[in-house]
């Protein structure tokens, strides 16, 4: 044998079951899919092309009018064999039926007859044609009865296949449809989960742009106490130290959401560095209740509201002013505003870096969407009231 032909093989039955489930598996997929009208109607097309099928493979257009009387019977001339069933042959001729043993002792004398009827020619002639008759009827019924096997057999087929297509979708329906709703959830999951990723992935950049803006404008401060006031300098760059020792373990930490509390102690720290260089051209207000300080608020956007009342208000207004941090909550939504008494709107010239309320905004957009947002309006008093409102929630 072809060993090629050989290890074909072997490697076809190695791989018949998997191709099998596979094949299984695509088919219950494929039912399952389908409505149940869609179904019963490709089942109803399914039986009517086994019907047609049917009739047109297991069906004879002859039809065999089989007689022991009539035409039929053909005259014989000669010797004619009719039956040789391996140990006698029976042949009939004008002379009568002659009966031969197929026996080895007399295959040396094949024209001997073991038994000889005789008959006359006209006995001979009907009992022959009668005797062919009868062999033709039972060809023909052994025809027949192997259409009607083949043809049941060919129904039975097409009826155990719509049936065991009805029974893979009404068992395996529901297994299938919950496996291509996980598919669906896990797909989206991970979409949401990439857009999360983008999301926290822009917002720690826009955070990262506010920290040396705050640094920056700092050491700004610092480097003018030195040349006016060299002492205050001291005094200040010391205070400096202090607190970016509290706050850099903040500003390093990437999570999108911090609390209140930790927000506020910051912005503390920072109008205390302030205070120093103001004195008494800065008073500090700050109404932040103690149950409120564990919400859950953006890190840095507190500070940037504060850097940007005293620049844009205070700073530039020689007597001063005041300014004031309050939060509350209404209505299930936190509000946490920074008012001060400053110049108001368009007094002071943007230094053209535009990160501060800008850079606020889009954070809000990232984090929440349209349920959060930064109102500016003025001041009755004068000024600007910055307002941030966010969900509240308690941070984790």
């Amino acid at each position: 044998m072809n060993p090629n032909f050989t290890a074909t093989c072997k490697q076809f039955l190695t791989t018949l079951p998997d191709k099998l489930a596979r094949a299984f598996d695509t088919t219950a997929t494929w039912v399952t899919q389908l409505s149940w009208w869609k179904f019963f109607l490709f089942a109803m097309l399914v039986l009517a092309a086994g019907a047609i099928t049917q009739e047109t493979l297991f069906t004879s257009s002859n039809k065999v009018n089989v007689s022991g009387h009539g035409p039929s019977a053909k005259p014989v001339s000669g010797r004619s064999k009719l039956v040789n069933n391996g140990e006698s042959r029976i042949t009939i001729d004008s002379t009568g039926i002659h009966i031969h043993d197929n026996k080895p002792d007399s295959a040396s004398a094949p024209d001997n007859d073991d038994v000889h009827i005789k008959l006359p020619p006209e006995v001979s002639q009907q009992v022959q044609g009668v005797i062919a008759d009868a062999v033709d009827d039972a060809a023909t019924r052994k025809a027949e009865t192997w259409r009607e096997t083949s043809s049941d057999w060919f129904m039975n087929f097409v009826l155990l296949l719509v049936l065991g297509l009805f029974g893979t979708k009404a068992l395996m329906g529901g297994k299938k449809r919950a496996e291509a709703q996980a598919v669906i959830a896990n797909a989206a999951a991970e979409r949401e989960a990439m857009q999360r990723q983008v999301s926290e992935a822009r917002m720690q950049m826009m955070q990262a742009q506010v920290e040396p803006h705050f640094l920056f404008n700092t050491l700004a401060s610092v480097e003018h106490l030195i040349e006016t006031d060299p002492p205050r300098a001291a005094r200040m760059q010391h205070s400096l130290i202090q607190y970016l020792r509290a706050v850099l373990p903040q500003i390093r930490d990437s999570a999108p959401v911090t609390n209140l509390g930790r927000e506020a102690d910051m912005v503390s720290a920072y109008l205390e560095l302030l205070k120093m260089r103001m004195e008494e051209r800065l008073i500090v207000d700050c109404r932040i209740a103690e149950g409120l300080r564990s919400a859950a608020f953006p890190p840095m956007m507190l500070q940037s509201l504060v850097e940007n009342a005293i620049k844009h208000g205070l700073e530039g207004k020689p007597e001063g002013g005041s300014l004031r941090i309050s939060a509350e909550v209404a209505h299930n939504r936190l509000r946490v505003s920074v008012a001060d008494t400053g110049l108001g709107f368009g007094a002071v010239a943007s230094d053209g870096t535009g990160l501060g309320l800008q850079n606020i905004r889009e954070r809000l957009a990232l984090m929440h969407g349209n349920n959060a947002q930064l109102i500016i309006m003025p001041n009755p008093s004068g000024g600007v009231i910055a307002t941030i409102e966010v969900p509240y929630t308690l941070a984790r």
